[in-house]
């Protein structure tokens, strides 16, 4: 069986998914007894998964409506960023910059 070509056309958005991952940042903080208590704060991030493709994160691309928790896509692929796969990903040593 001959090997699949790698199509890097975009995705219909159709085809393609959303994750959602719901990471904290925490703060020390003191409370009024004197001791120092840890406060943590909910931020989520949002990622699109298409077919073939790596998952990227679009979360500064994207609006969500804070009452329905509904996602806005903007119009046009062009305009979201493009991922790698990890295979293409390359670490340069500093005596090679």
């Amino acid at each position: 069986m001959p090997p699949k070509s790698q199509d890097h056309s975009p995705e219909p958005r159709s085809k393609c998914r959303l994750l959602e991952i719901v990471q904290y940042s925490c703060e020390l903080e003191k409370v009024s007894s004197g001791e120092v208590g840890t406060h943590c704060f909910p931020f989520s991030r949002i990622f699109q998964i298409c077919p073939h493709r790596p998952a990227v994160e679009i979360t500064r691309y994207i609006t969500i409506d804070a009452k329905t928790g509904e996602i806005e896509i903007p119009d046009g692929q062009s305009s979201l960023p493009k991922g790698k796969a990890w295979r293409d990903v390359h670490l340069y040593s500093k005596s090679e910059q």
